[in-house]
């Protein structure tokens, strides 16, 4: 090997020295990038020969061989804002759009995501997150394709059941006051009753009414009825502040307590307005012994004062899109005004046979490459798959303290093969030094 070689062959080190520190600089520089993920520089040495008479192999210095991606977890960063989301392990979000010059489908780890003006999940640079959305009947197809939520306005729904579980008092006794077959102005009925309890419910058009159900022991043992009544001002040909029954029946239980049987005698409550007349509710106090369940789950009783423990109906009025809310399987579920929550989509994962391999391309984008393979879309936090943190982003996984120790290794082999360099050009200035 010649001087001029070894010019060259610490050339050679002074470039893939130099190139090794772009790696670290730009690993530091996207130290607080979210989602970035640290690349690591792996040298190799060049095209060795042997020289003659077995005097041992001789390389030509070293190279780049590759920049290494290195796809290990970041911390997590909690923000509480719920359309911000991070991956728990493998896999990545799947985007569509234009970015970079390209069109198509990238992929990121950066979770920043906000809903636009058309209710679509869209990262900071617009690309669409790519998942599952309901149809019309609010069911979940199971097709690929961009997230968007409705934003129009959740119709309200009539009441149509209504659970009561109460202790009715076992020691309590018939009141004087008869319950009357029709009630008329002026009739209280709570001095015909021994108990009640105010409930509300829905009509069609979603307005509010209260119903107030009073519970009458009877003479008979473990005989109660009940009565579910409503200001007349809120029915379609009442007035107010007389009373209106829209259903009434009976309640039986056994010598322990347990509710045996239920009966509805009438059911109609015509509230007032363009809304559905004859609208019926069904009263669920229980699960009777004599239609196969227990008298315990539910309406009761026992010696002890009577009290609700548990009230709850199905209706509701019709309410806007107040939020949303990610599953860690990546479900999103619309918050809206009327209290109510329903499943609105599904966010999707990615993942490939090797990530490695996947292309950056900037803006938090990798594409996929024959080597990674395509890539294989999956429910979060299933077939091998990351679990989806709401509320959070994952940050950068580079380390800095490495990164700098790095620096310094790649600083050192710099000055270090600038020293072949010199030491060469001195050699050879003494060869051409000999004809002097």
């Amino acid at each position: 090997m010649s001087s001029v070689g070894s010019l060259y062959i610490g050339a050679s080190g002074l470039t893939a020295h130099g190139e090794a520190l772009s790696v670290v600089g730009d690993n530091i520089a996207n130290a607080n990038t979210v989602g970035f993920k640290n690349s690591r520089a792996n040298f190799e040495d060049v095209l060795a020969r042997s020289v003659g008479g077995g005097a041992g192999d001789i390389g030509l210095g070293s190279r780049l061989a590759s920049v290494q991606k290195l796809f290990t977890q970041g911390s997590m960063l909690g923000t509480g804002v719920a359309t911000d989301l991070a991956i728990k392990g493998n896999g990545f979000f799947a985007v569509r759009g234009s970015a970079e010059g390209l069109d198509g489908t990238f992929y990121t780890r950066a979770g920043q995501f906000n809903l636009d003006r058309d209710g679509r999940l869209v990262n900071q640079a617009g690309l669409v997150a790519q998942g599952y959305v309901i149809d019309a009947t609010g069911t979940l197809v199971k097709k690929v394709t961009d997230i968007q939520i409705s934003t129009s306005e959740m119709p309200a729904v009539a009441t149509t059941t209504a659970k009561i579980y109460a202790n009715l008092d076992a020691n309590a006794t018939t009141p004087t006051t008869a319950w009357p077959a029709t009630i008329a102005a002026g009739f209280d009925p709570s001095t015909a009753s021994n108990y009640s309890t105010t409930l509300t419910v829905y009509d069609s058009l979603g307005k509010s009414h209260q119903v107030n159900v009073y519970f009458r022991k009877e003479a008979a043992a473990g005989a109660w009825s009940w009565h579910a009544l409503v200001d007349g001002g809120e029915i379609t040909g009442g007035t107010a502040g007389t009373w209106v029954q829209g259903a009434d029946g009976t309640m039986t239980f056994d010598t322990q307590g347990r509710l045996s049987a239920v009966t509805t005698a009438s059911n109609d409550f015509d509230f007032s307005g363009n809304t559905v007349q004859n609208q019926t509710i069904t009263f669920n106090f229980g699960d009777p012994t004599g239609a196969g369940g227990t008298g315990l789950k539910g309406s009761t009783s026992f010696a002890s004062a009577s009290s609700v423990s548990f009230l709850d109906q199905n209706g509701y009025a019709s309410g806007t899109l107040s939020g949303v809310s990610v599953d860690p399987d990546g479900t999103i579920s619309g918050v809206f005004s009327n209290g109510q929550k329903r499943t609105v989509g599904q966010v999707l994962l990615a993942k490939f046979q090797a990530p490695e391999e996947m292309q950056r391309i900037g803006g938090n984008l990798y594409i996929s490459t024959s080597k990674s393979g395509p890539a294989l879309m999956n429910e979060a936090a299933a077939g091998g798959l990351g679990a989806i943190n709401a509320g959070a982003l994952e940050q950068s996984n580079v380390d800095l303290a490495r990164q700098f120790v790095d620096m310094i290794t790649f600083q050192r082999g710099f000055q270090a093969n600038s020293r072949t360099i010199t030491t060469a050009d001195q050699m050879l200035q003494e060869v051409i030094g000999i004809k002097r």
